[in-house]
């Protein structure tokens, strides 16, 4: 009897396409890198996360937000940097890297951006997935201040908040340095001058309409 394996048959997955790629835990930087694979993908240390899709009001609120950043360091000298939003790798260290949603890079630090990821950053947001909120609260909170990523920003829409957490010079953790709710303002320690009101992120018509 033949030993060779049968092919994919309608209906299935295709198999052979698994096959092209390394199994899970064997994957390397470099393939992780090379990976075009139309979704958001994260990796720690050989093994591929597929992270679902972002949801209409997820994405608007990104882009807002990324918005009011850009229009910030255009109009501040002190403030100069780029900001992109996911998908864009960034490396927290060897062997893991993360998708932020929105993510800050200074003028000063421009060395540590490459055209593929960047190696950390100075600031980045999250906005709050409802199917898994740990997720952000707290994986992501110690996997960015381990990093030591200066300045990293928690978008609640389940309750309409936005926390700043801060990160000491001298500690590998964060500080809560606001939470703030509708009718309030947060403000960046990073990014100084930089403000947004918090109903303004969750009530534009177009993020609700």
């Amino acid at each position: 009897m033949s030993s060779e394996p049968r092919a994919s048959r309608i209906g299935e997955p295709t198999w052979e396409i698994a096959k092209l790629y390394p199994r899970q835990g064997a994957w390397s930087e470099s393939d992780y890198l090379g990976l075009d694979a139309g979704r958001l993908v994260e990796f720690e240390n050989g093994v591929l996360e597929i992270l679902r899709m972002p949801t209409e009001l997820h994405q608007a609120i990104s882009l807002f937000l990324w918005l009011q950043i850009r229009n910030f360091i255009d109009t501040h000298s002190h403030a100069k940097g780029v900001c992109l939003v996911a998908p864009l790798p960034v490396r927290l260290w060897d062997g893991k890297f993360r998708e932020p949603d929105v993510l800050y890079m200074s003028a000063e630090n421009r060395t540590q951006r490459t055209p593929k990821f960047w190696k950390g950053a100075d600031l980045v947001m999250e906005i709050v997935s409802e199917s898994d909120p740990d997720r952000d609260w707290i994986e992501k909170r110690y996997d960015y201040a381990k990093a030591g990523i200066t300045e990293y920003w928690i978008v609640d829409p389940r309750d309409r908040s936005i926390t700043v957490l801060g990160l000491a010079e001298s500690e590998s953790s964060y500080h809560e340095l606001s939470r703030n709710f509708d009718g309030q303002t947060a403000s960046s320690r990073q990014l100084d001058g930089f403000a947004v009101g918090v109903s303004t992120v969750f009530d534009r018509p177009e993020v609700i309409q």
